[in-house]
């Protein structure tokens, strides 16, 4: 009888538990944010995620769900970046939403167009596309002024040129992989086009 009552004890606490909605992920704490950028992300990113190499992005003012997606896929391997991948590996899912809201929190300073000859062609693939080529304006994913949108489309006004080139042509490689609208987006660019539209992408705000 004890026996009996025990698991019916037992049963109906599971049964309440399933019931339980699912617990919330913890609100990102930005002082344990700060602390993993200055520990693991700061040589490459600066402490604040702002200007710092033109070969690795502008972390600064990035969306959080944006941040903590691509770390996800360094981890994975879906995204591939020997590098990023062993920073990542070390992250758990509450590191990087802690240093990904740490990166958002901070507001990213303004870049410049850098090529004149080119601006004119850059903010035509930006704003209209290439409509003899398929492509679509930039705009219509990342916005009139590269604001981008959480989780699904990066902010981009801003952000270096030789970055966004160098993910455009690996989109169109096929060494980034992780998105495949990107990558049919860059396939149908030629280098000229790449480089115009990303140098635009640095001045734009």
């Amino acid at each position: 009888m004890k026996l009996r009552l025990l698991a019916l004890a037992l049963f109906a606490a599971s049964a309440v538990q399933a019931n339980e909605p699912p617990k919330a992920p913890a609100k990102p704490d930005l002082a344990k944010g700060q602390a993993i950028s200055t520990q693991v992300c700061a040589a490459c990113h600066t402490a604040d995620g702002t200007r710092g190499s033109p070969a690795n992005p502008i972390l600064a003012g990035q969306h959080p769900e944006y941040l903590v997606k691509q770390l996800q896929e360094f981890k994975s391997g879906k995204r591939k970046n020997a590098v990023m991948a062993g920073f990542a590996g070390t992250l758990s899912d509450d590191d990087m939403r802690n240093v990904a809201a740490f990166y958002a929190s901070k507001t990213a300073k303004p870049g410049t167009a850098k090529n004149k000859a080119t601006v004119e062609l850059g903010q035509k693939i930006y704003r209209g596309g290439i409509m003899a080529k398929g492509v679509p304006a930039c705009a219509a994913c990342h916005g009139p002024t590269g604001s981008g949108l959480p989780a699904q489309y990066p902010r981009l006004g801003g952000q270096h040129a030789d970055y966004v080139e160098a993910q455009m042509l690996a989109f169109r490689s096929g060494a980034r992989a992780n998105n495949a609208q990107m990558t049919g987006v860059a396939a149908n660019m030629n280098d000229a086009e790449i480089k115009a539209v990303s140098d635009y992408i640095a001045g734009l705000r």
